[in-house]
């Protein structure tokens, strides 16, 4: 491992110089020296009390990063053909070294889970970040090459503050141990965990570090979709949470959860700002993140529940959603949501499953919102006031999702079938998620007793946990709702599209009128993104002050603690 860490870090320095980005070498240099030295200095007696992890969390991590995983590289197989024959023929066709990039992502994801050992673990975080700079990078056109840079260059501090962590650890406990680590006294340990839920915070893409996400939506959609949902970020909220324990209670841990706050308000709020579909997702993905590290910093059990539930109700919609939007996008040659007008018609099926993702986000009795009606009620039980930018952000969140169902379900004149040209490969990916989405809501008692409350009252001694009662309402809920896709089966054929009645002004056959003076225009509903209200570059600033603020409190707490 540590030849490999060696060699990693050479690449990266040799990339570093032949684009002449001075503070990746300065980066990597950083942690990979002190590193070196220290494993070569203290040789066998770095040791931790077991080198793997099994538990109840790991499992589920692994659960999420197999199946959500696997139908990404499914799905990958026909869209990467389309992708280089129809849509990018200028981009040279490496779907060898992309397929190699992507299970060496999910087998570095799976050592991130299962490692205790911390070395193993930092190890496997950089691999992840190595492959997702070379994937964001794939075009090889200026503007990858630099998304591609700006991840690994907010990752590499991530990996600095890993570095740092462990070899504090070291110091403070004589072990390298990820359980020895938690078990600690807090009050010994409370530095390290600090750093590491650092780490994490810049690998899920929370402010003021969230532009490395919104960038990698230049790669081709598999890539999006691994970064977004099962892989990479997952990482990040996964660590963040094994470190609860420790920062209950510290004032280290309420900047955390207020990193995590504001990045859920500031994230929604600008996904208002844009109908760029990708962008839209990529916002919703550091929101919905930024819950889950709102719950690291809170450290209690209702808290840790709540988000580890999230884990898994995130991962599924969000990766159905990220690979129907790369669908839509090959076949209308756009990702603009106000194109997407109509497509209960154009694309019927793939439209229920869009549906179906939407509603996975943020419709009852789907686990989002049961996850963030969880995550309000634990921020209220400790510190009430950072429910606010909880309530503030889920405004916004129910604007947009809502926007996006309409847009889909909107008809304004008949639109043919375009659906028959979507390859077998990526309708099997988009149907398992679809199912799988469905039922984790379904399976969702069965999941947190079997999995998610075993891990917390391992961890705490008693866990949250979902009511007989409310499991009884969300179950006629969910009856309800599964009513609603059910309807728009075989849409085009049962439903005559007349033209809308415009007072005789009609033009033809369409949603035509003629105006005034004798101009002939098109019936059209767009501009729902309130651009002009809530600019998204505006709300991104904002973002990035308040986040460096936060991570000023952050340093600061470090500084006391030394």
């Amino acid at each position: 491992m540590l030849v490999l860490e060696i060699a990693m870090g050479l690449y990266i320095v040799v990339l570093g110089i032949r684009h002449r980005r001075p503070l990746v070498v300065l980066l990597l240099l950083v942690q990979l020296l002190p590193m070196v030295g220290w494993e070569l200095r203290h040789g066998e007696g770095l040791q931790a009390h077991g080198d793997l992890l099994a538990d109840r969390l790991s499992a589920l991590m692994a659960l999420i990063n197999g199946v959500v995983g696997g139908s990404i590289c499914l799905y990958a197989l026909g869209y990467m053909r389309e992708y280089h024959t129809a849509h990018h023929p200028e981009v040279r066709d490496r779907r060898p070294l992309f397929f190699s990039l992507l299970f060496f992502f999910l087998a570095a994801m799976f050592g991130i889970v299962f490692s205790n050992n911390l070395l193993w673990l930092y190890f496997f975080w950089e691999v992840t970040t190595l492959c997702s700079f070379v994937l964001i990078a794939y075009k090889q056109d200026e503007e990858s090459i630099g998304n591609a840079f700006r991840a690994l260059t907010y990752n590499l501090i991530g990996g600095a503050a890993f570095a740092g962590a462990i070899i504090w650890v070291h110091r403070a406990t004589g072990s390298i141990g990820l359980t020895d680590l938690i078990h600690a006294a807090p009050a010994l340990v409370i530095g390290p965990a600090l750093l590491l839920s650092l780490a994490g915070i810049t690998k899920s893409a929370q402010l003021p570090f969230s532009r490395w996400l919104l960038g990698a939506m230049v790669a081709p959609t598999p890539v999006s979709a691994l970064l977004h949902s099962s892989t990479m970020v997952k990482a990040g909220v996964y660590l963040v949470l094994r470190m609860a324990p420790i920062l209950h209670g510290t004032a280290g841990g309420i900047v955390v959860a207020l990193v995590g706050a504001s990045s859920f308000a500031l994230a929604s709020l600008a996904a208002v700002g844009t109908s760029d579909a990708k962008k839209v997702l990529a916002y919703s993905t550091v929101a919905n993140l930024g819950l889950i590290i709102l719950c690291g910093g809170i450290g209690t059990h209702e808290a840790v529940w709540a988000g580890v539930l999230l884990i898994l109700f995130h991962a599924v919609a969000k990766c159905l959603l990220f690979l129907c939007v790369g669908v839509v996008e090959h076949r209308l040659h756009s990702r603009d949501i106000e194109r997407m007008s109509g497509l209960v018609l154009s694309m019927p099926r793939l439209s229920i499953m869009l549906q179906i993702g939407i509603a996975g986000m943020f419709l009852a009795p789907f686990g989002m919102l049961i996850g963030k009606w969880a995550v309000l009620k634990a921020v209220i039980d400790t510190y009430p006031i950072i429910a606010l930018p909880i309530i503030f952000g889920s405004a916004p969140t129910l604007f947009f999702w809502m926007k996006w169902m309409g847009k889909l379900l909107e008809v304004t004149h008949p639109i043919p079938n375009i659906e028959h040209e979507i390859g077998r490969g990526e309708w099997f990916a988009l149907t398992l998620l679809s199912c799988t989405t469905a039922l984790t809501c379904i399976a969702f008692p069965l999941v947190s007793a079997w999995l998610v409350e075993p891990y917390v009252i391992g961890v705490y001694g008693r866990s949250g946990h979902l009511a007989h009662g409310n499991f009884v309402i969300m179950t006629i809920m969910l009856a309800m709702v599964a009513l609603f896709p059910l309807s728009f089966f075989n849409y085009g054929r049962r439903v005559k599209v007349l033209d809308p009645y415009l007072g005789g002004a009609n033009v033809e056959s369409g949603a035509r009128y003629q105006g005034a003076v004798g101009q002939v225009h098109a019936l059209q509903m767009s501009n729902y993104t309130l651009a002009g209200l809530v600019p998204e570059a505006g709300v991104f600033r904002v973002g990035i002050g308040v986040g460096l603020a936060l991570l000023a409190a952050l340093a600061a707490c470090l500084l006391l603690l030394r």
